[in-house]
């Protein structure tokens, strides 16, 4: 197998497996044969490119081939296909070539991340649809095994026809709406990515960079929204950290020791470009204010010179206005770091009485933070121990590990 190819291919489906799939499902009304067709474009090009090389454009050759193999099954099946539900679409679309493409990408998001469906399955619908995951690699990130994933995704799809949920993108007086729901599906599989759950690695790059590529694709196509350009910033501020989360040997490295310097500065720029234009259009969404937060994180100089009384600040706006116990906890780690580790236990206490925190690994391991750092070294060995029972990635658990064997009696780590 040519090896430039392979590579060509690859990078053609990260780019544009939504783009082509969309355009397929626009001309055959079904997902999974849209799917089918599109699948059978990639593998095409496995055999014809080493032939003919890599064309100039290969989303626009993989498109044509997808539609055209749609359309050969659609004429050796009209007869049958007439009897079965097909997806509800608008009869006036454009054409390819029409200024239509773009609309079918957004027609495509915007079915994966219909309210009639749940938060589960629309989440599973765009890595499946939209991002082109495999459904393994979706199972992955869900934590299940792949039957149950196979069976989710096709209960997903054959509830978008028997709903009759249109492909198509919502009229203006329910755009914003239905937008809200897609950027929050975005930034879980941007969180799910950054730190994944389970597994050797500490990030999972396929889902972030999907994360990321749905951004952009949703600010290419809605430039003035002031929503998405917010959570677009928001991932560009914090995936500029990347390629200093983890050290050369594999170890979690914290963000008080990160080099800084290796910080993607441009994409510091253009997440803080894009905060401040957001800004200007409306008021702070909740991603506004994350990415905020984000912002005083990428331009402080140093740890120390972390403006901690803004980002207690900022969350003091994010609760009050999106109020969570995530939102909690962060605030108060936030404030133990500017007022000290006593204050952080303070504020960390009653939410270990938070039934959605109780089996968040991260509560247990800020509590250890906060009392390594008081010296109470026995009760820090135990919250460790109790983070180490609720994380499954290794990377992570590889550092509570070691800062467990910091403040541990000999032997008892």
């Amino acid at each position: 197998m040519n090896h430039d190819v392979v590579a060509a291919v690859a990078q053609a489906h990260r780019r544009d497996w939504a783009r082509v799939l969309a355009a397929t499902v626009r001309l055959t009304r079904d997902l999974d044969l849209g799917q089918e067709c599109a699948q059978d474009a990639y593998a095409q090009a496995l055999r014809t490119w080493p032939r003919t090389g890599v064309p100039d454009r290969p989303g626009a050759w993989l498109t044509t081939v997808a539609r055209n193999r749609a359309l050969d099954v659609l004429r050796h099946e009209s007869v049958l296909r007439r009897n079965l539900p097909l997806l509800v679409t608008d009869e006036t679309t454009p054409g390819p070539g029409e200024g239509g493409t773009d609309d079918d990408r957004l027609r495509l998001v915007f079915t994966c991340c219909h309210p009639a469906l749940s938060r589960d399955a629309q989440v599973a619908l765009t890595l499946r649809l939209v991002c082109g995951l495999s459904t393994v690699e979706v199972a992955r990130a869900f934590l299940v095994p792949e039957s149950t994933m196979a069976a989710r995704l096709t209960r997903a799809k054959k509830k978008i026809l028997a709903a009759r949920i249109p492909y198509r993108v919502p009229s203006p007086d329910q755009l914003s709406e239905r937008v809200g729901v897609v950027l929050d599906v975005v930034h879980l599989v941007f969180t799910t990515g950054h730190t994944a759950p389970v597994g050797t690695d500490l990030v999972r790059r396929d889902l972030v960079d999907s994360a990321v590529g749905l951004a952009r694709m949703l600010h290419l196509l809605m430039p003035t929204d002031a929503g998405i350009a917010a959570l677009l910033a928001l991932l560009l501020l914090v995936d500029a950290r990347q390629e200093t989360r983890v050290s050369d040997a594999g170890r979690l490295v914290p963000l008080a020791e990160q080099d800084r310097a290796r910080w993607d500065a441009r994409q510091i720029g253009e997440g803080v470009a894009l905060l401040t234009g957001a800004l200007r259009r409306g008021p702070a969404t909740r991603y506004a204010v994350e990415a905020a937060i984000a912002a005083v994180h990428a331009e402080a100089p140093s740890w120390a010179e972390t403006d901690w009384t803004e980002i207690v600040g900022l969350y003091d706006v994010l609760r009050d206005r999106w109020p969570s116990p995530l939102v909690d906890l962060n605030r108060a780690v936030a404030l133990g770091l500017r007022d000290g580790p006593q204050a952080g236990l303070d504020a960390l206490e009653p939410l270990l009485a938070e039934p959605a925190l109780a089996a968040y690994g991260y509560l247990s391991a800020a509590r250890a933070d906060f009392l390594r750092r008081l010296d109470r070294r026995a009760e820090a060995a135990q919250a460790y121990r109790e983070a180490l029972l609720l994380t499954d990635n290794s990377v992570e658990r590889a550092f509570l590990t070691t800062r467990l064997a910091e403040v541990a009696p000999y032997g008892s780590a």
